[in-house]
Formats: structure tokens, C-alpha cells, sequence
């Protein structure tokens, strides 16, 4: 089974989301940051999923 994205809005009325694997852990979130409306973090979340931020993986150190 695929990992799955979740949208949800914070107690500061922010939205925000979260990715989980498949054993339900969370991989990755917005970083905290929020979203004012529930579409940009949706639109957001969905790129992420569908792999559209494909660039370059660096590794740095720290």
C-alpha cells in the first residue's frame, strides 16, 4: 500500500499537511509553516505526491 497525504487545519487557524508512509508514520510535513487557505496546501501537498518537485537531491553536511 502507497504512503498517503493528509490536510488539516492547526488551532491557529492555519492549514497544513503531512505525509505518511505506508506503515503510518509521518515522512514528511509543510515544515511548520501553514498555509492561509485550504487549497494552496492542497495544491501544495498534491504536487509533492505526484512528484512534481523533481530537482536535484544535494547532500550537505549538518
Amino acid at each position: 500500500m502507497p504512503g498517503s497525504g493528509e490536510i488539516y487545519k492547526r488551532k491557529d487557524g492555519k492549514w497544513a499537511f503531512r505525509v505518511k508512509a505506508s506503515n503510518g508514520q509521518v515522512v514528511a510535513t509543510d515544515g511548520g509553516q501553514g498555509y492561509a487557505d485550504k487549497k494552496r496546501a492542497s495544491d501544495t501537498l498534491t504536487k509533492l505526491l505526484g512528484g512534481q518537485y523533481d530537482g536535484p537531491v544535494k547532500q550537505v553536511d549538518g
